[in-house]
């Protein structure tokens, strides 16, 4: 039976959750004995540790949601060997149209539509033909999406956040161990070139041992949250509903990565505080007019969202949410060592005994030298086809695990663990950011898991 957990903080379940927010020092209590109590009540199940299945090929795909993000990865995958694509869902027809256009013109033969409303992907995941269940929808359908493909055998990919809730993030977990299947969350960032030449130097020892990083997502999204199409439609809600660090994925990933979380570390507890919500009041009446209802309506979101996070081992991550005011684009992205450090945006380094005593250095000689194997094996094929390529060698490195049996690079503990910070992060706001901790999505398994290795091409 399912443990209960609390929901996102809204204003109508507020009062309650405050109430219950006087028990979440519990879970310390048994943090000695290794399992918090949410483990301890879970039926166990053997964990997918460098979990492989025997090789697809070729990989036939069912997409759900081909607007945005969605028609990025079935372009990247039509020009992926070994993919068929042969079910194409959306609830807009137009759009589904135009992706089965895409496929033809690609070589393959037109996939079959599905937009008969929301829950039609499940008709698409009774087929038989298919091995894999893409999707790219709001945040809500992902854990809906995910668990139909993988209860009726197919594996499953999501874009980002893989979940929104606790309990969302053990439905993945638990659904993923019964059922023996892959469930990946797309973390396009993890694959950006700067990002892959950090981990390659910290797995050289370049920057020493890893003490501390900083991420986050910082992204005026203003105008995408007032828009009358797209993630408009969908998103500027949570900004009503929701207060906390709502899309850690983006920034967390990365340094995850480099401080082994889930493969040697995981991460223990977080606090989390909220500035006060202005930005989207004050962007609705200037765009709008003050007497707008748009310009009227209360949004929770503090416009900034800080959350301190400690791992098992002791080491620190600060995680940034800025989505609500005027500001150039930024993931941060510092990782810091004994040895060295690593900064984004712009992008430099510093490296004791190598750079200029107390000084930054840009990062194009490192480059030259700590360029990540996969990114120098596929740029070409990678180059104009999403977010500078990382979406395309994402996409390429699901499908190369998948035809040939070998683990994937992220799996569902990582989907769980970086998007478990969504929920938690709203309980410390709302219970003046008291720690809470994060779920053993892998019940001790990252005690022995070894970290991810650099791939190549």
């Amino acid at each position: 039976m399912r443990d209960k957990v609390a929901q996102p903080v809204t204003d109508y379940n507020r009062r309650d959750f405050l109430k219950a927010g006087a028990v979440v020092g519990l879970g310390a209590a048994l943090v000695g004995a290794g399992l918090t109590g949410c483990e301890k009540k879970r039926g166990y199940r053997e964990a997918l540790t460098q979990f492989k299945v025997a090789p697809i090929d070729p990989v036939r795909i069912g997409f759900v949601g081909v607007g945005g993000m969605g028609s990025v990865h079935v372009r990247n995958l039509l020009n992926i060997e070994g993919v068929e694509i042969r079910a194409i869902g959306d609830i807009v027809e137009e759009k589904v149209a135009r992706a089965q256009q895409w496929v033809v013109e690609a070589g393959q033969s037109q996939p079959e539509g599905y937009s008969r409303g929301e829950y039609d992907f499940k008709r698409m995941c009774e087929r038989d033909d298919l091995d894999l269940i893409f999707t790219a929808t709001p945040w809500k359908w992902h854990v809906p999406i995910c668990v139909a493909a993988m209860e009726s055998g197919k594996h499953a990919a999501t874009e980002v956040p893989a979940a929104i809730t606790i309990d969302e993030c053990w439905q993945l977990v638990e659904t993923a161990e019964r059922t023996r299947r892959h469930c990946v969350m797309m973390e396009n960032c993890c694959y950006n070139r700067p990002e892959l030449m950090v981990l390659n130097m910290v797995r050289k020892g370049m920057l020493g041992e890893i003490l501390h990083a900083e991420a986050g997502y910082l992204h005026d999204l203003r105008a995408i949250k007032f828009s009358e199409s797209g993630e408009g439609l969908w998103r500027l809600q949570h900004s009503i509903d929701r207060n906390g660090n709502l899309y850690p994925t983006h920034g967390l990933g990365p340094v995850a990565q480099c401080m082994n979380i889930n493969r040697g570390d995981r991460f223990d507890y977080l606090v989390s505080m909220s500035s006060p919500a202005r930005g989207l009041g004050l962007y609705a009446a200037e765009k709008f007019g003050p007497d707008h209802p748009k310009a009227k309506q209360k949004y929770i979101l503090g416009d900034v969202n800080s959350s301190l996070i400690r791992t098992v081992n002791g080491k620190t991550i600060i995680l940034i949410h800025d989505c609500n005011l005027p500001r150039p684009y930024s993931r941060i992205n510092m990782v810091q060592g004994t040895k060295g450090i690593f900064h984004g945006y712009p992008d430099r380094i510093y490296i004791e005994g190598r750079s200029p005593e107390h000084q930054w250095e840009p990062i194009d000689q490192y480059l030259e030298e700590f360029d990540h194997p996969l990114w120098q094996a596929i740029a070409k094929r990678s180059a104009g086809l999403g977010h500078g390529g990382m979406d395309y060698i994402e996409d390429y490195r699901l499908i190369q695990a998948l035809r040939t049996g070998t683990p994937t690079d992220m799996d569902v503990y990582d989907a769980a663990a970086w998007s478990v910070v969504s929920e938690l992060s709203e309980q410390s706001v709302a219970n003046r950011s008291r720690p809470v901790d994060f779920p053993d999505f892998t019940r001790g398994k990252w005690q022995t898991n070894p970290p991810l290795g650099i791939v190549t091409g």
